[in-house]
């Protein structure tokens, strides 16, 4: 029995095998970081939805705006709206139509500012 593996040199992997597989696994790293970079920046995008609405808002601000508290409170409840997927769409209509009458409150008040800072949630320039 000894004979038939006398001239046989031994079983193993060659260099060649050896450097593709590093080259893959390096790859695969590599993939996972970007996919999962991009879902922290996809997840960072969702919250920034808030964000982006109050921006959209104060493009049709006056004079009479909503205070940093009333938006703050907008950005709260849009972020309890994220992390409630059962009901988020319904949440972030809530939280979006209180936040607009807010708003409406203080452009129909923004005629000087103590009319303005008479009306609550509100505050001049």
């Amino acid at each position: 029995m000894m004979e038939l593996f006398k001239g046989k040199k031994g079983q193993g992997l060659s260099l060649n095998v050896i450097i593709v597989a590093a080259l893959a696994l390096i790859v695969l790293v590599v993939l996972v970081l970007i996919f999962t970079g991009r879902m922290a920046v996809f997840t960072d995008g969702i919250g920034e939805a808030g964000q982006a609405q109050i921006t959209k808002y104060r493009i049709t601000y006056g004079d009479c705006r909503p205070s940093l508290s009333s938006e703050q409170a907008f950005l709260n409840d849009m972020s309890r709206a994220k992390d409630d997927s059962d009901n988020q769409d319904v949440l972030e209509i809530e939280a979006a139509e209180e936040f607009e009458e807010i708003v409406s409150d203080c452009r129909s008040a923004g005629i000087d500012e103590n009319s303005c800072e008479s009306v609550s949630g509100c505050k001049w320039k």
